[in-house]
């Protein structure tokens, strides 16, 4: 169920930025703030092509023997700890 939300007091350079982005965005003030909020909570929407192309990128960028099977199970148990 949506709630309201008001805010008091936002000082001016910030309303305005806020304006200009959403008029940038082609949205309303207060669908600019949703969506800016949302986007500071959880991040930009990624398509799961778009990870694997980031992905795909990010190692090509990596020596072919930069790292064993070994390093990388390693990696994912440290990472769990």
């Amino acid at each position: 169920m949506p709630v309201d939300l008001t805010l008091h007091q936002m000082p001016d350079p910030l309303f305005a930025r806020l304006t200009a982005s959403a008029k940038a965005h082609g949205r309303t003030v207060a669908d600019e703030a949703i969506a800016l909020l949302a986007e500071s909570q959880w991040g930009s929407p990624v398509s799961p092509s778009e990870r694997v192309a980031r992905a795909r990128a990010l190692s090509k960028g990596l020596p072919a023997d930069a790292f064993t099977s070994e390093d990388i199970d390693r990696f994912k148990r440290e990472g769990r700890e």
